[in-house]
């Protein structure tokens, strides 16, 4: 005695979907592999508060922060390389000069928030002429230590 009963040999009219379930595990299994697990995200340089007091001098020495002074004159803004003064045509030498002895090219940016950022890009510009690697924005937030 049979499943499909009374023993004919007749075609049976039912599909059959035990191969077709088995199919569709094996593309799911496939599909699950191929994807990647983890997606690529951006690499981003932020700048770390100090963890101590002794350890203070050591980054503010060597932290490189190119600031652009809003000076009341909206065409000619001020630039200052940690705490030093420069003119705008002085600051590709100066960093250059300031980046040819280290191995780490790191150089951040912090701007008034009256500078159009077009000043801005033309300091990260001026820091790419000098070859350095990586540059940040301080921004507000970064700053206040949020």
């Amino acid at each position: 005695m049979g499943m499909g009963g009374g023993g004919t040999g007749g075609a049976v009219s039912e599909i059959n979907v035990t191969p077709l379930i088995d199919v569709l595990l094996v593309l799911l299994i496939i599909f699950m592999v191929i994807v990647p697990v983890v997606p690529k995200g951006l690499d981003a340089l932020v700048p770390q508060p100090p963890k101590n007091k002794t350890n203070d001098d050591v980054v503010n020495s060597r932290t490189i922060v190119v600031q652009v002074l809003s000076s009341g004159n909206a065409s000619a803004p001020t630039y200052k390389i940690n705490e030093d003064s420069f003119q705008k045509d002085q600051l590709t030498p100066q960093l250059t000069t300031i980046f040819a002895a280290r191995n780490e090219k790191v150089m951040f940016v912090k701007g008034d928030p009256d500078v159009d950022f077009g000043k801005i890009a033309e300091v990260i510009s001026f820091g790419k002429a000098a070859n350095v690697d990586n540059v940040g924005i301080i921004t507000p937030k970064i700053q206040a230590g949020q």
